[in-house]
């Protein structure tokens, strides 16, 4: 009976032990169809923020990141991460690795070394440093008149710095124009190489010896250049071109670079663009060869001199830039890791923007939350020429800045601005805003124009201002007769040609963001070479027929010329004592002049020229638009034939291949034909 039971036992034994085993190889199975953790977690982010500080440097440390500043000159000098002793490069000098900078009065450059340094908070959880110098009469002609912080937070848990700057001018500080406000970062130059603005602007860069003239050929401006002999052969006939990355003030929330060997990513994140000069639509530079990557704030890039950024002496000013977040991520080098390290950030994007306006800056100069207001409203449009009824402002842009006439936004840049769109039924909350006194804009998809509302708004912290609704009456004088175009503020639904073989970049090798190629300007003359462009309402395509810019026609001895586009149409019945109005949108104005005349190209005088206008260099900038510019001409009946007739468009200046227009939308009305 023992030995039985003994072998029952064993038995058990055997089979318990082959069912562990077969369980044991389910689970391997199991486990082996659950994705690894794609970011890698670090094991250190409990760890307490700890500071050091000495007469030459501060060190702050959360276990995630090490930063290390100059003290008291504010230059950050390095941040460690992971195996990367420093993500900067190393060999630039401690001013020209992690720094503010200005360009002011007749492109003097100032770096903001500051002189003291200050310790705003100190716990387990946070540290924040605030570098301070203020400028006084000895620095006359020397230095930006501006007293100036720069803060520097770290955050247990966050691997990462958030910087923001506090500047500030007194009555009694000397005019100045101070054209450009940035923090640039240049990243090392052995590491990284792989470039993010967005989810279709991704790409290998080249490396900046690429750039010196043994290794490529500048183009028709410096910063655009043909690499001939790039280090990547792969890149070899390509362009580089800073301005062909960059993005508009909405959209430029989040951009960085990727070291594929050691799988980590370099990020800035904006969570807001409050702060930033010219209206969600202003665009500016994101990153470019270096490798470098920057937080741009103030600059004329897209509108030339015409945005404001001249400080009268008796004009007193302060302003906050930023928070934004440099943000550090890794993952394992198996993986997809620049799809993994990219959604990470954006993933840590989100977080900011649900954080916004951050509760753990030590700045009273930086209101939190509860410290601001809010305005809700609804917008409707009429316009009788299309339907009685009122229509929805779908997705319209809505914001408070400046005080100003209508649509001064988008060359204000001293104030803080703050933009929504509304949803399909034309509502709209504004959330967050700063205190202060504001008028509110808006322009809508589909309809020309700016809308203002007559009256000021004053913020309070803590208000919410309910404004109801709003209604825009966009400019109109008559019946559509015909248009061409969409209005949009863009030229992007014009004729976009392809470029030249020889001057592509492979970052917009597709139909998306084709505008951004090199060398486009050149194809009007490569098309219209019999002839400039005429249009033939009804007949014609605006996608197909209508070239994006107009720009001059190159002939010979790299000379240019002016060029006259026609518009044809035919009118069935003419009323020669009525009013007709030619709305004429412009998407960007470079160093141009439009002249218009109706159905007389000799006249000795034109009807009617917009005289010289714009500096925003869209074109050479590969931008789709730059300021958006209406007028509205109103044309005496007798003007017009029954039958054919003709509108000529002719841009007279022809210095160079960039002085040009970019229409956004052309509209013919007839005479008022409503009983009120």
């Amino acid at each position: 009976m023992e030995k039985v039971a003994n072998r029952s036992h064993r038995r058990q034994l055997v089979l318990w032990v082959m069912m562990m085993i077969e369980l044991s190889l389910f689970l391997c199975v199991f486990c082996a169809e659950i994705p690894p953790r794609e970011v890698v977690m670090d094991n250190d982010s409990n760890n307490h923020v700890r500071l050091e500080m000495n007469d030459g440097l501060v060190l702050i440390d959360n276990g995630l990141v090490e930063v290390t500043i100059e003290n008291p000159s504010g230059f950050l000098m390095g941040i460690k991460y992971k195996e990367m002793p420093n993500v900067l490069e190393n060999r630039n000098d401690n001013d020209n690795k992690g720094y503010w900078d200005i360009v002011w009065d007749e492109d003097a450059y100032d770096k903001l070394e500051t002189e003291h340094v200050e310790v705003i908070t100190q716990t387990d959880d946070l540290v924040e440093l605030s570098f301070t110098k203020n400028w006084n009469s000895t620095n006359y002609g020397k230095t930006v008149p501006l007293n100036i912080q720069k803060r520097f937070i770290v955050r247990r848990g966050v691997p990462g710095l958030y910087m923001y700057g506090i500047f500030e001018r007194k009555e009694d500080f000397p005019d100045a124009n101070m054209y450009q406000i940035r923090i640039a970062f240049k990243l090392k130059e052995d590491k990284f190489r792989f470039m993010v603005v967005s989810d279709t602007i991704q790409r290998i860069m080249p490396r900046r010896e690429d750039r010196n003239e043994h290794r490529s050929q500048i183009l028709d401006f410096k910063e655009a250049v043909l690499l001939t002999n790039p280090s990547d052969p792969s890149l070899k006939g390509e362009v580089d071109d800073k301005y062909q990355y960059s993005t508009e003030n909405k959209d430029n929330k989040l951009h960085g670079w990727i070291s594929d060997d050691d799988a980590v990513g370099f990020w800035i994140i904006t969570p807001s663009d409050e702060f930033r000069t010219g209206g969600p639509h202003k665009q500016d530079l994101t990153s470019h060869v270096g490798p470098t990557a920057l937080s741009m704030f103030v600059s004329t890039h897209y509108t030339g001199t015409e945005i404001s950024t001249f400080y009268k002496q008796g004009e007193a000013w302060k302003k906050v830039f930023g928070p934004v977040l440099i943000y550090l991520n890794s993952a394992s080098p198996n993986n997809d890791h620049r799809k993994i390290l990219w959604n990470d950030a954006k993933r840590q994007l989100s977080e900011e923007m649900e954080s916004w306006p951050y509760n753990f800056t030590g700045s009273e100069d930086f209101p939190h939350s509860e410290q601001r207001g809010h305005v809700n409203g609804q917008l409707l449009v009429r316009d009788r020429y299309m339907v009685k009824e009122l229509m929805q402002a779908k997705s319209a842009f809505v914001g408070l800045a400046a005080p100003g006439d209508a649509g001064s936004w988008q060359t204000e840049g001293k104030g803080y601005q703050f933009w929504t769109q509304t949803d399909n039924i034309g509502h709209f909350s504004i959330k967050n805003v700063r205190p202060g006194e504001y008028n509110l804009y808006a322009w809508v998809h589909g309809f020309i124009g700016n809308y203002k509302l007559g009256l000021n708004i004053t913020i309070q912290p803590g208000n919410k201002i309910e404004l109801g609704t709003l209604i825009y009456d966009p400019p109109r004088n008559g019946p559509t007769l015909w248009e061409i175009g969409v209005p949009d503020r863009t030229a992007a639904e014009f004729f976009i040609p392809e470029p030249h073989p020889q001057f592509m970049n492979s970052v917009t090798n597709d139909d998306t963001d084709k505008f951004r190629q090199y060398g486009l300007w050149e194809r009007y003359s490569d098309i219209y070479r019999e002839g400039d462009l005429v249009y033939t309402v009804g007949t014609s395509n605006y996608s197909r027929d209508w070239f994006f810019a107009h720009v001059p026609r190159e002939i010979e001895n790299n000379t240019n010329q002016p060029t006259t586009w026609q518009i044809k149409y035919n009118l069935q019945d003419v009323n020669e004592n009525g009013t007709y109005t030619l709305r004429l949108a412009l998407a960007a104005a470079s160093y141009a002049e439009v002249q218009v005349e109706f159905n007389n190209p000799n006249a000795r005088r034109p009807f009617f020229t917009t005289q010289r206008i714009g500096y925003d260099n869209a074109v050479a900038r590969h931008g789709i638009h730059g300021l958006y510019r209406l007028y509205s001409i109103d044309v005496p009946g007798y003007r017009f034939r029954k039958g054919d007739n003709t509108v000529y468009l002719t841009q007279t200046r022809s210095l160079n291949s960039f002085v040009a227009v970019m229409y956004d939308y052309i509209r013919l009305e007839g005479p008022n034909s409503l009983v009120n």
